[in-house]
């Protein structure tokens, strides 16, 4: 039997930190920034933590 691939779009979403935790970006920051206040854009340049209730789903689609 093959090898499981990995989904190629979590590949690129996310990153696995050194204890198990998964690190990702926040979204609303591509275009449409006229609008938003210079405090809620900088906020959104920081990575953060996916929720533990989604851990599992994404781990599956990282393993290869």
């Amino acid at each position: 039997m093959p090898k499981m691939k990995s989904k190629s779009g979590a590949k690129k979403r996310f990153k696995l930190t050194g204890t198990g935790k998964i690190k990702r970006k926040h979204a609303y920051k591509s275009h449409i920034l006229t609008k938003k206040s210079t405090k809620r854009k900088r906020n959104l340049t920081y990575s953060t933590l996916v929720h533990s209730t989604d851990e599992k789903n994404i781990k599956e689609m990282l393993q290869s």
